[in-house]
Formats: C-alpha cells, structure tokens, sequence
C-alpha cells in the first residue's frame, strides 16, 4: 500500500460487511420518529461531541507537531462549534444545557466516542487521520438526510439544524491536513493495517450509534 488512496480504498473495502442499515435516518425522513426520540438524539449528541472534542485534544498534545498537531487541532475546535451549534437544536426542542448535561446515555451509543478515546490516547498519528478520510463522505450524507427531514418532516429551521448541516460536509483543507498526516505517519513507521482497522471500528460503531436511537421504536 504506497498511496493514501490505496490505503483509503482497503479500508472503504472492509467496511460494508460491518455497516448496519441506518434505520433511525430512515424513519426520521418518513417522519415517524416521536418529538422525544429527538430529546434522546440531542443527548446523545451531546455526550458525544463533549468526548470527541477532548480525544482530538489528547491525540493533538501527543502529536503536536505539524501536520498532526493542526490537523487535531482543527478537529477538537470544530467539534467545540459542533457543540455550540448542538445547544442551538436542543433549544429549540425546548431543552436546555442542564438537561444535555444530566441526560443519561444509552451505553452502545456511546461506543464510537469510547473507541474514539482509545484511538486518540493509544493509536497513531496516522490511524484517526484515516478514519476521517475513508468515513468522510457516508458520515457527511448520514448528517445531510439528518437535517433535510427534520426541516421537511418536522418542521425545523434552518439554524436549528445547522449543527447538522456543520458535519454534512467536510472542508477540504481538513482532509488535506488528514492526508499530509496520513503520509507523514506511514513514513514514520506507523501501521497501515492498524490504520485500517480503526477506520472500519468507527464506521461500525458510528453505524451502531444510530442503530441504538432506533431501537424500541416498534414500527413496521
């Protein structure tokens, strides 16, 4: 594996065997999920973005150096806007922060940020770096439908979804900043197959968070 898009390529590759149909986006964009399984999506979010922005912080004060440091470091700020943007959306279900801040998890969903965590704390310079690159694109959609059904089914303002549509797109300079990390970590010696592992751990544990928000549902 010489190139980034070949390291890319084998960890999309790996990944449909471990993919769970995103049944909670489904329901959302038929407008059958209940106002408080909102409640619950907010929550979880919420203790999500709190972990991931920290774990990007861990992982940019193990690797400081550039591009590591930066590319890390614009993650852990990025999720700090995602958070802001998060508050916004609960608000207008009429939660406030208090209640983000008591709400209790549902264990599985909260896998992704938990191996997140290791990744950041254990794992290469190199292994998160791909993880973005090779679930940029499905993670953005995921986030994309997110916000389209809950401004078309639910009624939804624009600004009230904006965190949504802040993860629907990955900016281009983040992913250079990941592909220069990628390469300069594989030319250190870091593992391409590690690498890769973790890309398809959190593609299968991203799926997994949206999988538990549509559990006990009962429809269909």
């Amino acid at each position: 594996m010489s190139t980034v898009t070949e390291l890319i390529n084998v960890a999309q590759g790996n990944m449909p065997a471990h993919a769970a149909p995103p049944r909670f986006v489904d329901l959302l964009q038929e407008g059958l999920v209940p106002k408080e399984r909102l409640g619950r999506l907010a929550g979880e979010l919420y203790q999500l973005v709190r972990c991931d922005r920290r774990s990007f912080a861990v992982i940019a004060a193990r690797f400081p150096d550039a591009p590591a440091g930066d590319l890390y470091l614009a993650m852990a700020e990025g999720e700090g806007e995602a958070l802001r943007l998060l508050v916004d959306f609960a608000a207008a279900l009429g939660i406030d922060v208090q209640a983000l801040r008591g709400h209790d998890p549902l264990p599985l969903a909260q896998a992704y940020p938990a191996y997140l965590t290791q990744s950041a704390v254990f794992g290469t310079s190199s292994d998160i770096a791909l993880a973005l690159l090779a679930n940029a694109q499905e993670s953005g959609r995921t986030y994309a439908r997110i916000a389209d059904a809950l401004v078309t089914r639910y009624g939804f303002q624009e600004p009230d979804v904006a965190h949504f549509r802040f993860f629907a797109e990955t900016p281009q300079p983040l992913l250079d900043q990941a592909v220069a990390t990628l390469e300069s970590g594989l030319a250190a010696g870091d593992d391409p197959m590690a690498a890769v592992r973790c890309a398809r751990t959190v593609h299968a544990l991203e799926s997994e968070f949206w999988t538990c928000l549509a559990r006990d549902l009962d429809i269909g």
